[in-house]
């Protein structure tokens, strides 16, 4: 790959991912940026037509201090002083989403033969940015961010929906 097609990918995909991400607000849905950019790019990446982008040497450092700085500057004072009632409900779902997370990685990559990476970082509870930029560091990037895009929407649309059904018979 020549140095013009490399950049020419990396613009082409940055363009089409932040249009995909533009036009995801339209949806209403949280994290619609996030999720439309990631799967305009990913497709049009996997599609074939265009080669996978080759960012710059420090570029992912740089996007990842960012992504790290937007999520710190949501922790809050009010935040952590809801931690004083929320520590015990917070380290139960904590531990158990983890311990299941485990479980089911495990049983995944066992059952459908799939990478034990992919699985157990696919089964993680965390965040799609932060799970992909993990599964990044161990060479699985792509496929984690793929099993996360799909968690992520289908908890969107459905849990709102069971929450609403939920409050309903409350």
């Amino acid at each position: 790959m020549t140095f013009l097609t490399g950049n020419l990918n990396l613009v082409i995909l940055a363009i089409m991912g932040t249009t995909g991400g533009l036009l995801s607000l339209k949806t209403g849905i949280p994290a619609a940026p996030l999720a439309g950019s990631l799967m305009t790019a990913g497709l049009l990446s996997m599609s074939g037509y265009i080669q996978p982008a080759q960012w710059p040497t420090g570029t992912r450092t740089i996007l990842e201090i960012c992504i790290g700085t937007v999520i710190g500057t949501s922790l809050t004072r009010k935040a952590l002083l809801e931690l004083r009632d929320l520590w015990q409900p917070a380290l139960l779902i904590t531990l158990t989403l983890v311990t299941t997370g485990v479980i089911i990685g495990i049983w995944c990559s066992r059952l459908l033969g799939i990478d034990p990476i992919i699985s157990l970082l696919g089964a993680a509870p965390g965040g799609i940015s932060g799970m992909s930029l993990v599964a990044t560091e161990f060479g699985v990037g792509a496929a984690v961010a793929a099993l996360h895009a799909i968690r992520l929407i289908t908890v969107l649309i459905i849990l709102p929906v069971i929450v609403k059904v939920v409050l309903n018979k409350i």
